[in-house]
């Protein structure tokens, strides 16, 4: 099978939390990154949702590509199943990203599903400030998780309006 690429666009890009050879800045197209998901384990609970990011339909998104050596890729693909997973509000799947380098390569990828539950769409950023302000899950407060993610963005040389509006008022 060779070597497996992970496309991270929210947390997998400061803190994967696998081994990888390789990490790199890519493109995804067709998916823009979102804060479209109500959190009910990592950053939220049922009763009082955070919010996490999804990779939604549309645009393009500029994140984080790593290159997993094959003899690893099996224990990878366990791990991103275990983070990803736990209320299967994304859909695993394959998809084309381009690396910084100009390299044309695919990778496991998590995109939104929009017929889930938990999917919130496009939210005003008073209400998402407000569900992230509250929501608290098993990986920590949804503040650390937006702010971490902002932080990132901007490290990569992004900017991205709206989150910086929804970070101001946290």
């Amino acid at each position: 099978m060779g070597d497996l690429w992970v496309f991270g666009y929210g947390s997998l890009m400061w803190r994967p939390g696998f081994a990888f050879e390789e990490r790199m800045k890519a493109r995804l197209g067709g998916f823009h990154r979102s804060l479209c998901i109500y959190s009910h384990v990592h950053r939220g609970t049922p009763e009082r949702p955070g919010l996490v990011f999804g990779l939604d339909r549309g645009g393009s998104c500029i994140g984080m590509g790593f290159r997993v050596a094959e003899a690893q890729r099996e224990e990878v693909i366990a791990y991103l199943r275990e983070r990803e997973l736990p209320t299967s509000v994304y859909k695993e799947t394959t998809l084309p990203i381009r690396l910084e380098d100009g390299r044309p390569v695919r990778a496991l990828a998590y995109i939104v599903d929009r017929g889930h539950t938990q999917y919130a769409g496009r939210l005003d950023v008073e209400t998402a400030a407000r569900l992230v302000a509250g929501g608290h899950g098993q990986s920590g407060p949804n503040v650390d998780y937006v702010r971490s993610a902002h932080e990132e963005i901007l490290r990569l040389g992004l900017t991205d309006r709206w989150l910086g509006e929804v970070v101001a008022r946290l």
